[in-house]
């Protein structure tokens, strides 16, 4: 009679344990799709901003010089090229840090009190290849996920396997492998191959 309580217990025990792995999943699919495919989070600094990287284009501002007002790009060296400043090193950084650094190197050469403002003008574009219906290059979009670029990308052919779908991340050493049973979010640059199934 005196263990019976106690397995009581550790029934409940068992129970509310069960139910609390069961809510993490239902309610943290996307954070632990993104975490676990992530790799390099190009699209979060510390202060929760965009981190620019090559393909990127940034609006640039300049109080002092309306002539070097315009759009650039980053370059696959992660650099842009502002005229009299010369090249700036843009990837890795946000645009705030953009126009800090821009600042600091025209001071007092170009300007004695530099101001300039940097904004995205555009994302790099992501790749999508392999077995859907229009493979190619597309403008990207914040809050994409690997099924709305396949979708973008005309949907899957039908020797596609929707099973082993590769997602190589911008400037990541290698390829993972998703499926579209979870919400993977894509970033700018990235490259999704669509496998094909064996029949």
């Amino acid at each position: 009679m005196r263990q019976f309580p106690r397995v009581i217990c550790l029934t409940l025990v068992a129970a509310l344990a069960g139910c609390s792995s069961a809510g993490n999943v239902l309610t943290e699919p996307t954070k632990a799709a993104v975490t676990s495919y992530a790799g390099p989070t190009p699209l979060r600094g510390s202060g929760g901003e965009y981190i620019l990287g090559p393909g990127d284009k940034v609006r640039l501002k300049f109080y002092d010089d309306a002539n070097l007002t315009g759009e650039y790009e980053v370059n696959s060296a992660g650099l842009i090229s502002i005229p009299l400043v010369g090249e700036v090193k843009a990837s890795g950084l946000s645009t705030s840090q953009l126009e800090k650094t821009i600042a600091r190197r025209m001071k007092g050469k170009i300007a004695q009190d530099p101001n300039v403002t940097a904004e995205i003008a555009s994302y790099a574009p992501f790749y999508i290849y392999g077995e859907v219906k229009k493979a190619g290059v597309y403008p990207y979009q914040p809050g994409l996920t690997v099924a709305g670029a396949i979708a973008t990308a005309g949907g899957l052919t039908y020797r596609a396997n929707e099973n082993t779908i590769y997602l190589h991340r911008a400037g990541a050493p290698s390829q993972q492998t998703v499926g579209l049973d979870v919400p993977v979010r894509i970033f700018p640059g990235d490259n999704i191959r669509v496998g094909e199934r064996m029949f």
